[in-house]
């Protein structure tokens, strides 16, 4: 991990503040915009910073351009992009012992709120519990994140 011009490190994770953010090919205005997400919420990793720009990549590894304006330090995660069929178990508390209270599914963006001991705690409007931290795309592995 290394220190950006922001005086943040590089890389980290954030998320989109709004529902439509351009993604361009450079950094700055004057570059074609090279996709558009319409996702508020969703993780991307910061992997360089230039001015008020920050080169974002997304879980399916394309990159480019946005304005910090545009991100946010909240956490989120998506539930294993890579794994398009599977549904993953929602647990009371960090243990593969503990009560199941909810199966999610692949691709579900959720908040982060916590992540210790290789669990992440997991909370939207219509769950909270923990998940392995190895089924999360936003977080990095033995990341320890608290709210």
């Amino acid at each position: 991990v290394r220190t950006g011009p922001s005086g943040l490190p590089l890389p980290r994770f954030v998320s989109l503040s709004t529902d439509k953010v351009n993604v361009r090919r450079g950094p700055g205005r004057n570059y074609n915009i090279a996709w558009v997400f319409v996702r508020d919420g969703l993780p991307v990793e910061i992997i360089g910073e230039f001015e008020n720009w920050r080169q974002i990549r997304d879980w399916e590894g394309s990159e480019g351009w946005i304005h910090r304006s545009l991100l946010s330090g909240r956490r989120t995660a998506i539930i294993a992009p890579w794994d398009d069929e599977a549904q993953f178990a929602l647990r009371q508390s960090p243990s593969d012992d503990a009560d199941i209270v909810a199966y999610l599914q692949a691709k579900l963006v959720t908040t982060v709120r916590s992540c210790e001991k290789n669990w992440c705690r997991l909370e939207d409007d219509r769950f909270e519990g923990w998940i392995e931290q190895s089924r999360l795309w936003g977080v990095y592995p033995q990341e320890i994140v608290d709210e």
